[in-house]
């Protein structure tokens, strides 16, 4: 990467972002670090949020950074299943899926896919698909028998990610896998992420929701906690529903090599730039 004095950061960073100062105190911190990048909720379906999104991405790439991105599609998928008629129930924030719903759930992701790719280029940044008809990279197991087609990361093909990364191209990685016998699966997209991160002892992994972060027992940002009092807040359900798989993830991260997991509320414009480069950070992060 080029030094600080030789980028122009006045002309790589946004006006509503972090300041330049800001900025230069955490650049050399994040040098050449790979970053992985949850992003769903609002900023899947919010043009707004997610142009911010596109932005960050292509600013973290032009400073240096790897990003790769995993990409959600909950409320994408839910509305098309709510077209066809289709109902879904979850067992502990994990959509159960059977056949016809596993096929909605492919097209939807990999249509999305389409999108964040195209989106990207438009922006000059070099990016290449993952998905599971393209570049496939996480095998699967099933979870559990009543999930139906909802799979756990069993290996992450890491030569292949290696490639991507080296041709200077952003991953954008759809959270589905196959199994031995090339059966897709749907994966959690924050256990999908974290399995990636873990793969990659990465220095970050950024989980965007529509929640400030985590919420304490008496509804406050609670701004940094290590995996054991995480696990303690899940124990005493001041954590729960859905965040459960999500703080499981942050945990499993923190314990097998990755520096820090964030959960970062997607609805701030611009929240991945100020959680890496400034003092005050936008969520919740867990780390040792």
């Amino acid at each position: 990467m080029s030094s600080i004095e030789e980028i122009n950061l006045k002309t790589i960073l946004p006006k509503n972002g972090p300041s330049i100062d800001e900025v230069k105190k955490y650049l050399e911190k994040y040098n050449d670090e790979k970053i992985i990048i949850k992003c769903g909720g609002s900023v899947l379906i919010d043009p707004n949020l997610f142009n911010l999104f596109i932005q960050d991405v292509v600013v973290i790439k032009n400073l240096g950074l790897t990003p790769i991105i995993l990409h959600g599609g909950g409320k994408r998928i839910n509305n098309k299943l709510s077209e066809l008629n289709v109902e879904s129930t979850f067992i502990k924030g994990l959509r159960v899926t059977d056949k016809n719903t596993i096929k909605v759930v492919e097209d939807v992701l990999i249509e999305f896919n389409k999108e964040i790719i195209n989106t990207l280029r438009d922006q000059k940044c070099a990016t290449k698909s993952i998905t599971t008809k393209e570049n496939n990279i996480i095998l699967v197991k099933p979870e559990k028998e009543e999930l139906g087609f909802v799979g756990i990361p069993s290996k992450i093909n890491q030569n292949i990610l290696n490639e991507i990364i080296e041709a200077k191209e952003v991953p954008v990685i759809t959270p589905m896998g196959l199994d031995k016998n090339g059966q897709t699966y749907n994966v959690n997209a924050d256990t999908a992420a974290g399995a990636i991160a873990k793969e990659l002892k990465s220095r970050r992994l950024l989980l965007m929701t529509d929640i400030e972060g985590v919420m304490d027992s008496n509804n406050n940002l609670v701004t940094e906690i290590t995996p054991e009092v995480a696990k303690k807040m899940i124990d005493d359900e001041v954590i729960k529903g859905g965040m459960i798989p999500k703080i499981n993830t942050c945990i499993d991260a923190v314990n097998n090599g990755v520096r820090g997991v964030v959960i970062i509320d997607g609805r701030k414009p611009h929240s991945i730039l100020f959680e890496l480069f400034s003092d005050k950070g936008a969520g919740t992060l867990i780390r040792k």
